[in-house]
């Protein structure tokens, strides 16, 4: 049996241990949840947008966090996560234009 790669809203509710109804306020608030929308207005959400939606109920209901403040908290981490693949692309870039010197250097010496 596979996975459903969408969501309605009673699962995610489900899911996420929220009412309904706050999950639709948590969309007006932060701009990480944007759940897809059918023609008919139904909202499909994927899985990372329950685990965005645990994120928030965490910082929220067990960390003490204002809305305010969760939306910092999740931008901060957004970043950090950005900028860890950004340096792993330029160590990865850096090592790739090491080996290709090492290569030049090989073929001049043996020239030489």
């Amino acid at each position: 049996m596979s996975e459903k790669t969408y969501l309605t809203m009673r699962e995610v509710s489900r899911l996420a241990d929220l009412p309904e109804y706050t999950i639709r306020y948590w969309e007006a608030k932060f701009r990480l949840l944007r759940p897809l929308r059918l023609s008919s207005g139904h909202r499909r959400y994927t899985r990372a947008d329950v685990d965005t939606l645990r994120q928030i109920k965490d910082l929220v209901f067990i960390k003490g966090y204002s809305l305010d403040g969760a939306r910092k908290a999740l931008a901060a981490k957004k970043r950090q996560k950005k900028a860890v693949k950004v340096m792993a692309a330029t160590a990865h870039a850096k090592d790739e234009l090491l080996e290709e010197i090492k290569k030049e250097l090989r073929q001049l010496m043996a020239e030489l």
